[in-house]
């Protein structure tokens, strides 16, 4: 490491401890030329990560825009900020643990709509709505009872399609 005040490339470690964060490493070092003190801090390099989106584009994966996302499906829910960023963070950890350099946006979606899920079930749906692009009602339905088949609750709590394409209106006169 070059000492800031006299330009020598030799220096020794004098401390060394983990910043705050547990993402990097605070050293304190003295120049061996000019015994000047000074700090340095070391992290790790990850990887780009590129998202190969729908229609083949690539992007470099955004935290801001996979929380952005997050965000807007737990709008109005009872999900804390901590939360929200502990999805964030595992969805994104998983992302670069796959140790590809590309991933798919199914793939990244899969992944929160999965922490989504053990999270708060509205979220979820709101989220699966715009991921998975529901275009009518029974798609919707569909996403919905398979939300209660894999809760056990009973599968009477959403009226069938049947029901949506039966109904009558009737005249009180």
């Amino acid at each position: 490491m070059r000492c800031p005040a006299c330009g020598c490339l030799d220096s020794k470690v004098t401390d060394s401890r983990p910043v705050e964060d547990g993402g990097s490493i605070r050293r304190r070092r003295e120049c061996l030329q000019c015994g000047r003190r000074f700090t340095t801090y070391e992290t790790f390099e990850r990887q780009n990560l590129l998202v190969v989106k729908k229609d083949q584009s690539r992007e470099l994966f955004s935290h801001e825009k996979l929380r952005g996302g997050i965000i807007a499906a737990c709008h109005k829910r009872p999900v804390s900020a901590a939360q929200i960023e502990a999805v964030v963070d595992r969805v994104e950890q998983q992302a670069y643990n796959s140790l590809q350099e590309e991933i798919t946006t199914r793939c990244i979606g899969e992944m929160v709509m999965n922490e989504l899920k053990t999270l708060d079930d509205v979220a979820y749906i709101r989220f699966a709505s715009v991921y998975r692009q529901f275009t009518d009602l029974p798609s919707f339905l569909t996403e919905m009872r398979k939300l209660l088949d894999e809760r056990g609750e009973a599968a009477h709590a959403l009226p069938a399609r049947e029901q949506y394409h039966n109904h009558e209106v009737k005249d009180d006169a």
